[in-house]
């Protein structure tokens, strides 16, 4: 396996990294006291964003993105997690994999559109009795001539305020089980959608998670995303990539931008005559927490060279979503205790990190659903978790 990249990839990496320290950074604290992004300000880095063609870099070239494979995407991603979930958001963009799968009608009315940043997508797979299990979803879009009739509710929807289409999951043939669930392009204007309450969270300032209801939402059959009873395949493919990168990919880059601060501050702050570094159980959690970012960056790299070889990585992402959501909330536990008093107080950007992490270990499938299929998948190869590197490992 080799994780090397390009010079091209290499300059990529630092042009993101300028922008983000130039033009993200200092909105950061104005995000937190207010819980919003000034919609001038949101143009504004988008139109900076766009320009230096860092808006959708995970869009295929055929579909006018970066073409990025998996393993830069997540180098990429790395970089997103040294800031917050809107500013990334707003700055490039959010094109989920599954609109991919479009037709040409739909790329043109709804892909392209989010590609150039005209358009913004969320998904809306969650609703109140379902969500790890995706399959167990209540809303319908049963069939009326050529047309869908759309009934149900979704909520923790993120973006969903800002959002102006949707991706829904919705059952098609009630006795099909996982393969009678679709999926629909759903525009935000279409009578009988409304958006319900903004649930405020204890992190992720500034990223609205909304409820959205349907009450006989009329869709053309061109709304479907691909074929009728393949969307429970969908939501998998779509969701290991959204957990690859912005929760194990970001994850890395948080714990990697919080443990530059604590060794900043462990090498400058005196206590009894000395450096707090030189203090052995400073030293030992800041050795705890190298080895936490390392292992989960090697980790997330090995899950995204997978993909890259074309081999089902699901096994991997789901080791890598359990350990990076989880070492990203050791690190910065971790800052708190070496910042003392000021690492609890909302006067450093530390306390802020605390509470963005923890839902790391919740969204996008909780830990204790992915330890279950990593268990399954290990007792069903009999103990055999590694082949030999010759074979790719696990499989």
């Amino acid at each position: 396996m080799d994780f090397s990249v390009s010079e091209e990839m290499e300059a990529l990496l630092a042009t993101i990294r300028r922008f983000i320290a130039n033009e993200l950074k200092p909105l950061e604290q104005e995000v937190e006291d207010s819980g919003e992004l000034a919609p001038d300000k949101a143009s504004e880095i988008f139109k900076k964003s766009q320009a230096l063609g860092l808006y959708a870099m995970n869009v295929p070239e055929k579909f006018g993105g970066a073409g990025l494979n998996a393993v830069e995407t997540m180098l990429v991603e790395e970089q997103f997690g040294h800031t917050t979930d809107i500013l990334v958001r707003r700055a490039f963009g959010n094109v989920y994999e599954a609109l991919f799968a479009a037709n040409e009608l739909q790329q043109e009315r709804w892909l392209r559109p989010c590609v150039r940043g005209e358009r913004t997508c969320s998904i809306a797979i969650t609703e109140p009795d379902a969500g790890s299990d995706a399959a167990k979803i209540k809303t319908t879009a049963l069939r009326d001539g050529n047309s869908w009739i759309l009934n149900g509710n979704k909520h923790f929807i993120s973006d969903g305020l800002f959002s102006d289409f949707f991706i829904i999951s919705a059952v098609t043939n009630p006795s099909a089980g996982s393969k009678g669930i679709s999926l629909f392009l759903v525009d935000k204007s279409l009578d009988g959608l409304s958006v319900g309450k903004d649930q405020k969270m204890m992190g992720l300032r500034g990223t609205s998670h909304v409820e959205l209801f349907f009450d006989n939402v009329v869709l053309g059959s061109e709304a479907m995303l691909g074929d009728e009873g393949t969307g429970f395949t969908q939501i998998l493919n779509t969701l290991g990539r959204v957990r690859l990168a912005q929760v194990g990919a970001r994850a890395v880059g948080k714990a990697s931008h919080v443990l530059d601060l604590v060794l900043d501050y462990a090498k400058d702050r005196k206590q009894f005559g000395q450096s707090l570094g030189e203090f052995q159980m400073v030293q030992q959690m800041i050795a705890d927490s190298v080895i936490d970012v390392n292992a989960a960056r090697t980790l997330l790299l090995r899950a995204a060279w997978e993909i890259d070889q074309g081999r089902d990585a699901r096994d991997w992402i789901a080791m890598v979503k359990v350990h990076a959501a989880e070492a990203v909330g050791r690190v910065v536990d971790r800052a708190v205790q070496i910042f003392g008093g000021m690492g609890y107080c909302k006067e450093l950007s530390i306390e802020r990190y605390y509470r963005d992490a923890r839902v790391s270990r919740i969204y996008d499938g909780a830990s204790e659903i992915h330890r279950i299929v990593i268990a399954r998948d290990a007792l069903r190869s009999k103990g055999a978790l590694f082949d030999s590197l010759a074979t790719g490992g696990w499989r």
